[in-house]
């Protein structure tokens, strides 16, 4: 498969955006308490701020981080980055209707779009990595995420590990839960075809700890787990 980032991008056109939301739920058991429990890490993690800047890359969607985080820390603001034009107009009209717009900056394209001083206090990177190819990707995009951290700046990292084929027990769970939501037979195969070809996610958690090591990011507490889907807080080193 040949997902660079923008080809990770065109997948998400109009139609997938318009059903992000409840596929979302659905493909991942717990969406809404790993969204708020990505709120409560960043916040322990951080403190009272009323100035607290958080960069959100992938945030196309439903902007679900950023609905929780703003709940909690009514102080923070967010830059939300993502190179989808459709995933980040449902996002746009996730925090129109939420009153956010205005505590947050919408940017179409990549992180190294983002001005090179940009200095944030945090950062998420949530469902992204298992869209991009290879390792080299993976490690891009993080460190040009760490560029624009400040020094010991926390990251949220969530997505799926594992090569799907090698865990066939979680497939076939993962299937059932389709099924559990109405999925027949046919559309439960069909699905589990689209996840088989459609990412490349870490094969491991040692493989996601690696890809943070040589990014520049110190060791990687996990905190929530369902299935394929694992998430994880490092901390920028050095």
């Amino acid at each position: 498969m040949n997902s660079s980032p923008l080809n990770a991008a065109e997948k998400f056109d109009t139609s997938r955006a318009n059903e992000y939301g409840r596929q979302s739920r659905i493909a991942l058991a717990g969406y809404d308490a790993c969204h708020d429990l990505i709120a409560c890490m960043l916040a322990a993690s951080l403190g009272n701020s009323s100035s607290t800047k958080i960069l959100v890359v992938g945030a196309g969607g439903t902007a679900q981080e950023i609905i929780a985080m703003a709940k909690l820390e009514p102080g923070w603001h967010f830059t939300a980055v993502d190179p989808s034009e459709p995933m980040l107009e449902a996002a746009k009209q996730q925090l129109e209707a939420n009153n956010l717009l205005e505590r947050t900056t919408m940017q179409l394209g990549h992180v190294e779009d983002l001005a090179a001083d940009a200095s944030y206090d945090a950062a998420t990177l949530i469902g992204v990595l298992h869209h991009l190819d290879g390792d080299d990707t993976k490690r891009e995009i993080l460190r040009s995420i760490r560029a624009r951290l400040k020094p010991g700046a926390p990251l949220i990292v969530a997505g799926n590990q594992y090569a799907y084929a090698s865990q066939p027990l979680l497939l076939a769970a993962w299937g059932q839960r389709w099924r559990q939501h109405g999925a027949n037979s046919d559309e439960v195969k069909a699905k589990l075809g689209k996840i088989l070809q459609g990412a490349d996610p870490p094969h491991s958690e040692a493989a996601v700890q690696k890809l943070l090591h040589d990014a520049g990011f110190g060791g990687a507490t996990r905190f929530f787990s369902s299935l394929f889907w694992s998430a994880w807080l490092t901390c920028k080193t050095g």
